[in-house]
């Protein structure tokens, strides 16, 4: 026992490094983005910044007013999870329910496929594709809009939230189906009333990635929402989202050290705020759905 428990020891330590980096990282990020975001606040109030209905951090005439970025991110993650979601959850329900086990096996590689196509070719797809195709549909619609974006984003979400939740379904027991079955209930019944609340815990892991992943998507919205900071709630305007304002400054439009420049880490701490907010909604929202069934 005492020479296997040295030998567990090395790993162990490695165990513990690994867990212990995650935790430090993420610290380090959370210290990073407070401490640069400090030296901005330090010149800009926190009401001005989010008060002011403008956002022109590279015009002689500055407005620091978060609004319109955060208004374009709400937008184009609405529009997202507006084709994600639904979309999503029902290829799961097919493929953990309906689909017979050889084709199951070979549509949720290609569906995972998806998830692997980088982001500026979905953002090239939008601006090529998708949205000459709904200004047919739409004729005052322009090319650049956060309505293409987020259809976009939302496809390039879907393997994230139907393969989470296939396997969360995937985890229900045998025996809660067999027993929906056996009270004469159909498959889609047992699939919507029984094994969906069963793995509703997982399902809502998916979509709170879907969120995450929505919020922080950069090349997509930088190149198809039109990179306008904008104030406005209509899909099928131009606007610009934190992450393509981040990418946008980053090129070096603005000298390092300036106002300007300090502005991103302000950008970003609201973005790690909306994600944080987002995560434990959900987690709550998860633990009461859990809690009813």
């Amino acid at each position: 026992m005492r020479r296997r428990r040295r030998r567990e020891r090395p790993i162990e330590f490695l165990l513990f490094a690994a867990a212990f980096s995650s935790v430090a990282i993420t610290a380090g990020i959370v210290f990073v983005l407070f401490t640069e975001a400090s030296v901005f606040f330090k010149h800009i109030s926190f009401k001005e910044f989010l008060t002011d209905r403008q956002w022109t951090p590279m015009f002689s005439d500055a407005h620091y007013g978060i609004m319109p970025l955060v208004a374009g991110t709400l937008v184009t993650t609405g529009v997202a999870l507006a084709v994600a979601l639904p979309l999503g959850t029902i290829v799961a329900i097919y493929l953990s329910e309906f689909a017979p086990h050889k084709l199951r096996e070979i549509l949720k590689p290609l569906l995972e496929l998806l998830s692997a196509v980088p982001t500026i070719v979905y953002g090239y797809f939008a601006i090529a594709i998708v949205a000459p195709f709904l200004q047919k549909l739409i004729p005052n619609l322009p090319l650049f809009s956060m309505l293409s974006a987020g259809i976009v984003m939302g496809i390039m979400i879907v393997p994230y939230v139907s393969s989470l939740s296939e396997d969360a379904m995937g985890a229900v027991p045998m025996l809660l189906r067999e027993g929906s079955y056996a009270l004469g209930a159909s498959k889609l019944g047992t699939a919507l009333k029984v094994v969906c609340p069963a793995a509703l815990s997982g399902i809502g892991a998916a979509y709170i990635l879907g969120i995450s992943r929505a919020i922080g998507e950069t090349m997509i919205v930088a190149i198809a929402a039109g990179m306008q900071p904008n104030l406005t709630l209509n899909p099928m305007e131009p606007a610009a989202t934190i992450t393509a304002f981040i990418v946008q400054v980053s090129l070096g439009d603005l000298p390092h050290g300036s106002i300007g420049y300090q502005s991103i880490f302000a950008a970003g701490l609201t973005l790690f705020v909306m994600t944080l907010i987002f995560n434990i909604a959900g987690h709550i929202i998860r633990k009461k759905f859990r809690e009813a069934y």
